[in-house]
C-alpha cells in the first residue's frame, strides 16, 4: 500500500484522527501524521502516537508458537488452532467456567464484540473480563450509580466553554497531550483557571494556577470537605438539586466539618475554599487513575460527581469527565458483554438475556448468571475455582495485574493461550501464541472517551502468518463452537452492523451508525439512534421554556451518593514498611510498554523519591555521584530500582511507573468492593540499599 490512509490513533483514548502511509515494499507503516479533516483533533497529534504507530520498538510476533518440551516453537495455524480446540473442548466438557477469557481496550469494537460473544454465548463462562477493569471500572460504576448509564455526560466541545478546569488524580500533560493542550488553552483565558489535585507535583500540576497537594489516598476526604464547604457558603444550586436529583439531604446530614476534613486530607481550609469557589463557575472535573485505582475508587468518583451535582455543573461547559486510558476502553464497555450486554443492557435482566440469546442463536441457559469476579478474581479462580485454561487477547496480565508474581505462577499452572502482536511477559508463559495484526494493519472501529465512534483502517498488509484479531477469534470459535461466528475472514462492517443493531433503543444506541456514515463523517458520537442523529451533552437540554434534565434512572433524576462507609486502605505503613508506594504513568510506557521496550532487558525501574526521604532511608547512598541503586520491598516481592531524588514527590512516598514490567511484583491485589478495580495506588514499602556488586541484578525477584 502506498496511499495515505485515514485511521484513528490507538495510543490513548483521545481518539485523534491519523493519516498513515504504508511502506512501498514489504510490511509496515512508513509515515504517520495528524488528519486535518478529523473532527476530534483537526490535525493535532502527539509524537508518542506517531512514533508508536509508525515505528514501535517492541518485538513483533510473526508466527504461531506452541510449547514443546518446555520451549515455544514455531508451528502452523492449523496445528496451533487444533491444540487450542483440543484443550478448550476438554475443559468446557468438565465445566463451562473452566475457560477464562481476558480481553482488552486495545481491540477494535468488532473484535471485542466477537470475543465477548464467544466467551459469553459460546463458552458460557462467567470468567470473562478485560484490562479495562484495571483502569476504568470505578468510574464506570460511579456513572451507573449516579446517572443510570456509563460514560461522561460532557464532550470535548465543553472544554473551551468551561471557566474552571479541575484535574484530580490525573496527569493529562503526560497521558493525553492533545487533550491537555485544549485544557490549557481554555484555562489560559482571562476568566478561566486550572487547578490540579495530586499528591505529586506532576507536569500537569506544574502548569496549573493552583496545585492542591493532598495526602496520598485522601481524595474522598478532600472531596467531602469541598462539598461541606459548598454547603456552608450557600453555593448549592438548589433549583437544580430540587428539580433533577435525589439523595442530597441525606448526604449533607452526614458531611464532616470542612476544617476537620481538610486536616484529614492534608490541606488547609483555605485550599478547600479555593476548590469550592472554582465550582461556582462553569467547571469540568477531570479525573483519572489516581481516583479509580483504589479500594475507595467508586466512592471517590461518586464524590466528584456529587460536587458537580451540588454546584449545578451538569450543563454545557461543565460536568464530571473521567479520562480514559486505552484507545477503545469506551468501546469495550459498550459492546464486549463484559459488564453488560451490548448497548448497556442490564446483565441480569431476563428479557435482555432472552433477546441476546435469541439473536445469537444459543440457549439462554448458556449465558452466565452474573458478570464474574473481575480480573483479580478470575486469576484467583485458577487456585480455588474451576479455571484451568485462559485465553488472553491483547493484554499482558503478567506485567499489568497486581501481585504479578503470583499472577504469573497461577497462569503457569493453566493451559494458556495468548493472542498478541508483540512478545510480552505473558507470551513467555503461553502454551500457544497466536500472532495478531496491530495498529496500521487492522480494520474496524473504536470509541474514544467522549463517545465518538471512528474508523480504524490498515495502511499495510500483514505477513501471511499474522492474522486480524477478529479472524483469530472467529477461527477459535469455528473450532470450539462452530456456527456462532462467521468463518474467517470476517467482514468487520457486518460485525459492526450486528452489534449496532443490538444497541437499538438502549442507553448507548449506535444503531444509526454504519461504516458508510463513518467514511463520510469520520466520527459520530453516540447515542445515535438515527442515521442523521448524533449525541451531544447527555441528560441536559435547553428549550424555549428553560432547561430540562432527564437521567437514565428509573425516576429520571440523578442520584447523590449515600453517605460513604469506605473500606480502610489495605496496607497502611508501619515500622517494618514505613513508606507508601504509588504508581503512575510515564510518557513512554503505555499498556505495559510492550511497544516501546525489550522483554528480556527492560530499562531499570526509576523510583522517584523526595531527597529528604532518600537521606533518611539511605544515608549511605546520598554521597554517590550516580543515582543510587535501591531494593524496593513490599510484603509480596522485591525489585531493584534506580533512585531519582525528586522534590516533586512528597516525603514518605515512593513513585514508580505502573507500566514497567517489574512494578506489579510489589502492588497489593486488594480491589474496590463495587467495581473490582485493583488498589494500584497505595501499599506499604521499604527501601534497602543494594551493594555495588549487585546493582545490576535482575529488577524483579521474589521476596526472600
Amino acid at each position: 500500500m502506498s496511499e495515505w490512509v485515514p485511521t484513528t490513533c490507538m495510543r490513548c483514548a483521545v481518539g485523534c484522527g491519523h493519516k498513515q502511509l504504508g511502506v512501498e515494499e514489504g510490511y509496515g507503516v512508513d509515515v504517520v501524521r495528524g488528519d486535518g479533516q478529523h473532527p476530534v483533533n483537526q490535525g493535532l497529534a502527539c509524537q508518542r502516537g506517531i512514533q508508536e504507530s509508525g515505528d514501535p520498538d517492541g518485538e513483533w510476533l510473526s508466527q504461531p508458537l506452541v510449547r514443546k518440551g518446555g520451549e515455544l516453537v514455531e508451528t502452523s495455524w492449523p496445528n496451533a488452532l487444533e491444540r487450542v480446540a483440543e484443550r478448550f473442548d476438554a475443559a468446557l466438557s468438565r465445566d463451562r467456567d473452566a475457560v477464562a477469557v481476558l480481553g482488552s481496550g486495545q481491540q477494535t469494537n468488532e473484535a471485542a464484540y466477537a470475543l465477548g460473544k464467544l466467551a459469553r454465548g459460546g463458552f458460557g463462562t462467567r470468567y470473562y473480563d478485560a484490562n479495562t477493569t484495571l483502569c476504568m471500572a470505578s468510574a464506570v460504576t460511579a456513572y451507573y450509580e449516579a446517572f443510570g448509564s456509563d460514560a461522561p455526560p460532557c464532550t470535548y466541545d465543553d472544554i473551551p466553554e468551561a471557566e474552571s478546569h479541575v484535574v484530580w488524580g490525573a496527569n493529562p500533560a503526560v497521558a493525553h497531550p492533545v487533550m491537555f493542550r485544549w485544557i490549557r488553552e481554555s484555562a489560559g483565558e482571562d476568566d478561566s483557571r486550572l487547578l490540579v489535585v495530586d499528591p505529586v507535583a506532576t507536569d500537569t500540576a506544574t502548569a496549573a494556577d493552583e496545585h492542591v497537594q493532598l495526602d496520598p489516598g485522601e481524595d474522598l476526604s478532600l472531596a467531602r470537605a469541598v462539598l461541606a464547604e459548598i454547603v456552608d457558603r450557600g453555593a448549592v444550586d438548589r433549583e437544580f438539586v430540587d428539580e433533577a436529583t435525589t439523595g442530597f439531604d441525606d448526604l449533607v446530614a452526614d458531611l464532616p466539618d470542612p476544617a476537620a476534613a481538610a486536616t484529614d486530607a492534608g490541606v488547609t481550609r483555605g485550599t478547600v475554599a479555593d476548590l469550592a469557589a472554582a465550582l461556582e463557575d462553569r467547571t469540568l472535573i477531570y479525573w483519572g487513575m489516581g481516583i479509580n485505582q483504589s479500594v475507595r475508587g467508586t466512592d471517590a468518583a461518586r464524590a466528584l460527581i456529587d460536587l458537580c451535582l451540588a454546584s449545578g455543573n451538569l450543563r454545557s461547559g461543565s460536568g464530571p469527565f473521567s479520562l480514559t486510558g486505552q484507545a477503545n476502553s469506551m468501546g469495550a464497555r459498550v459492546v464486549s458483554c463484559k459488564g453488560s450486554w451490548p448497548g448497556q443492557r442490564p446483565f441480569d435482566d431476563p428479557s435482555h438475556r432472552t433477546e441476546i440469546a435469541d439473536e445469537w442463536g444459543v440457549p439462554v441457559g448458556r449465558l452466565p448468571d452474573d458478570v464474574g469476579p473481575g480480573p483479580v478474581g478470575t486469576i484467583d479462580a485458577i487456585d480455588d475455582g474451576p479455571v484451568e485454561a485462559v485465553y488472553a487477547v491483547a493484554t499482558n496480565p503478567v506485567a499489568g495485574m497486581p501481585d504479578a508474581t503470583a499472577v504469573a505462577e497461577r497462569l503457569d499452572d493453566t493451559f494458556l493461550v495468548v493472542q498478541d502482536s508483540f512478545r510480552t511477559e505473558t507470551t513467555e508463559l503461553a502454551d500457544v501464541v497466536l500472532p495478531a495484526a496491530t495498529w496500521g494493519e487492522s480494520e474496524g472501529t473504536v470509541v474514544n472517551m467522549e463517545r465518538t465512534v471512528s474508523r480504524v483502517r490498515p495502511a499495510s498488509d500483514t505477513p501471511p502468518t499474522v492474522q486480524q484479531d477478529i479472524d483469530i477469534i472467529a477461527a477459535v470459535a469455528d473450532e470450539v463452537v462452530p456456527g456462532l461466528l462467521p468463518e474467517p475472514p470476517v467482514d468487520p462492517s457486518a460485525m459492526f452492523d450486528e452489534f449496532a443493531a443490538l444497541t437499538a433503543g438502549t442507553k448507548a444506541d449506535c444503531s444509526g451508525i454504519a461504516y458508510e456514515r463513518l467514511d463520510h463523517e469520520l466520527g459520530v458520537r453516540w447515542p445515535a439512534p438515527e442515521s442523521d442523529a448524533e449525541g451531544g451533552y447527555r441528560y441536559h437540554e435547553s428549550t424555549d421554556d428553560g432547561e430540562r434534565w432527564r437521567f437514565a434512572t428509573p425516576d429520571d433524576t440523578a442520584n447523590f451518593s449515600a453517605p460513604p462507609e469506605p473500606d480502610p486502605l489495605p496496607e497502611p505503613t508501619d515500622e517494618a514498611y514505613p513508606l507508601t508506594l504509588t504508581t503512575a504513568r510515564e510518557a513512554d510506557g503505555y499498556n505495559t510498554g510492550v511497544r516501546s521496550r525489550s522483554v528480556d532487558d527492560p530499562d531499570p525501574v526509576t523510583a522517584r523519591i523526595d531527597p529528604v526521604t532518600v537521606a533518611n532511608e539511605l544515608p549511605d547512598s546520598t554521597e554517590s555521584d550516580d543515582d543510587p541503586a535501591v531494593r524496593l520491598e513490599t510484603r509480596r516481592g522485591t525489585i531493584t530500582a534506580r533512585v531519582d531524588p525528586d522534590p516533586a514527590v512528597p516525603e514518605g512516598l515512593v513513585w514508580i511507573p505502573i507500566h514497567h514490567p517489574a512494578t506489579n511484583a510489589l502492588t497489593v491485589p486488594a480491589t474496590d468492593p463495587r467495581s473490582d478495580e485493583p488498589n494500584f495506588k497505595q501499599c506499604a514499602v521499604r527501601l534497602r540499599p543494594v551493594p555495588e556488586t549487585d546493582a545490576d541484578a535482575p529488577v524483579r525477584a521474589p521476596l526472600d
